[in-house]
């Protein structure tokens, strides 16, 4: 990738080295940070009543890298219940942490989890899920019609982080940016809040939106904007979307389910990954298959 190619919008909070952020960097990717989320520890007295019960649950089912963090620091060695995890990504978490995982769902979010809970049989057994604060209720919904009886608590809290407004502008103004990407529907809601619909829409008019699943994706697209799906629902697969995305190459097809804590569904077909009106700098056509096949292996 050129050194002048355009930076790459990451609205998560995370270190510069971790993360989406270091994704992109691996793949040579410029990095520029707007991250409108932010998490927030729940102190553990506030779920103390469930720590102290979780010899009454018979599964516990993390949805997210940020509750096998909170709970796992919170907890002096794994509970006996079966543990559950919603990808590869959070299994791979609660492993580096000591616990043993016992599913591991496809990583599409709920509708992923579910069936495999369905298959290890779940009717009339209690269900422990630590979410975040702003977790959709998909999962306790779809477990309760397989018949599990599902707690959930707060583990830790979403919140909105505070921005550089006029730089965020400055660079609207300039049409400086190659793409935007979000990892979850609240970093679409915080930003489109922060900088307000005109210019959340002039930002998107100039830079292409990459979405990290379906329920990101129908985020973006409730304010008319039709973004480019990550084929693969990972911070890892945004990151190849988004390259793929600054070479021209076409993204991956759009597939139902969501990611974390939300609904299933469809959406409309994805447009191709294509370069913004005027170009990428650095972008070499000809070289777009060659790097098409390396990406994907």
């Amino acid at each position: 990738m050129s050194e002048t190619a355009r930076p790459v919008v990451v609205t998560r909070a995370e270190a510069p080295d971790s993360g989406l952020s270091g994704e992109l960097a691996r793949l040579g990717l410029p990095v520029l940070h707007w991250p409108v989320v932010g998490i927030e520890p729940v102190d553990p007295q506030e779920w103390a009543g469930h720590r102290n019960a979780l010899g009454t649950f018979d599964w516990i089912v993390f949805t997210s890298a940020h509750a096998v963090e909170a709970v796992t620091e919170a907890l002096c060695e794994p509970p006996h219940a079966r543990v559950a995890a919603v990808g590869p990504a959070t299994a791979e978490a609660l492993r580096e942490r000591g616990w043993r995982v016992d599913l591991t769902g496809s990583g599409h979010g709920a509708e992923g989890l579910l069936g495999p809970l369905a298959e290890a049989g779940v009717r009339g057994r209690r269900v422990l899920h630590p979410a975040s604060s702003r977790a959709l209720p998909a999962l306790e919904e779809g477990l309760g019609r397989l018949g599990a009886e599902v707690v959930r608590f707060v583990a830790y809290r979403t919140v909105a982080a505070a921005l550089d407004l006029n730089e965020c502008r400055g660079w609207i103004a300039r049409a400086g940016l190659g793409a935007v990407t979000f990892a979850s529907p609240s970093a679409v809601i915080e930003l489109s809040r922060a900088l307000g619909d005109a210019d959340f829409a002039r930002l998107l008019a100039g830079a292409p939106a990459l979405a990290i699943g379906p329920t990101t994706a129908r985020e973006l697209e409730t304010r008319a904007i039709k973004p480019v799906l990550a084929a693969e629902h990972t911070l890892h697969g945004l990151a190849l979307a988004c390259r793929a995305l600054m070479l021209g190459i076409q993204a991956g097809p759009r597939s139902a389910g969501p990611e974390q804590d939300g609904t299933a569904g469809s959406g409309p077909e994805p447009r191709a990954a294509q370069a913004p009106a005027g170009g990428i700098p650095g972008w070499d056509a000809p070289a777009a298959q060659r790097t098409h096949k390396r990406l994907q292996s």
